[in-house]
């Protein structure tokens, strides 16, 4: 078993709350962003159902009620205890059974070899050490299990922005780091995790009019480039036979 959740540092994220979630979804932007975001790390993800999957840094939950609706038998974890409320609510009001428990990402209180998929989106953005996270998906992801991680990319317009809004104060910004295609390989391959692909999403700038425009032409330019993209999206296979 791995060290016990207390072990991890679990604690609010600055800047970031339930709320922030709803306003953010709520704007035309967001609502367009975050549906080419969640097309492609459930495209990367495949077929749920029937699969046991744990959704690291589960947010508010509304990956993981969208993996519960889709068939999957889902945990979620979170180091904030707003988050994992608001969670639990969604997963209620939507009538899905969803185990959600208050832990960190490089301590998982999970036995090895429990999980079909581990999925974790935009959770590297804030962790100053990413490889236990990328080491304990692998511990408790099963022989030929998928780990499918979106984050934020480094080298656009929307990361320009970020960081000069981190320059400025922004609690949340000052904090966050964002990957390169590149990096997120290798760390999935120090884990000894089998690398399959990186794809991007959103190759449009921080606008409502250039997402109206661009968002349809997206998920074909995550076919052939990540350059440019402001999120980027891996799945890695740990190799075996499948459970």
């Amino acid at each position: 078993m791995s060290p016990s959740a207390e072990e991890g540092e679990l604690r609010d994220i600055p800047g970031l709350s339930p709320d922030i979630y709803r306003q953010w979804r709520a704007s035309a932007i967001g609502a367009a962003t975050e549906r080419l975001e969640r097309r492609l790390v459930l495209d990367l993800i495949g077929n749920v159902a029937g699969r046991r999957v744990l959704d690291l840094g589960c947010g508010d939950g509304d990956l993981a009620v969208d993996l519960a609706l889709r068939g999957a038998r889902v945990t979620g974890i979170d180091t904030s205890a707003a988050m994992i409320a608001a969670a639990r609510a969604r997963a209620a009001s939507a009538g899905t059974e969803i185990e959600f428990h208050p832990a960190a990402a490089q301590a998982l209180p999970f036995l090895s070899e429990q999980f079909d998929v581990v999925v974790a989106v935009t959770v590297l953005c804030f962790v100053d050490d990413p490889l236990p996270v990328f080491q304990e998906a692998a511990r408790v992801l099963r022989p030929g299990g998928r780990f499918v991680i979106g984050e934020l990319g480094k080298w656009n317009s929307w990361a320009a922005v970020r960081r000069l809004r981190g320059w400025l104060g922004s609690p949340l910004w000052c904090e966050a780091r964002f990957r390169t295609p590149r990096e997120l390989r290798s760390l999935a391959e120090a884990a000894g995790l089998r690398a399959e692909v990186v794809r991007g999403a959103i190759f449009y700038p921080r606008f409502r009019l250039a997402a109206r425009v661009m968002a349809p032409l997206d998920a074909c330019l995550g076919r052939v480039t990540t350059f440019g993209a402001a999120f980027l999206a891996l799945r890695a296979r740990k190799d075996g036979a499948v459970g």
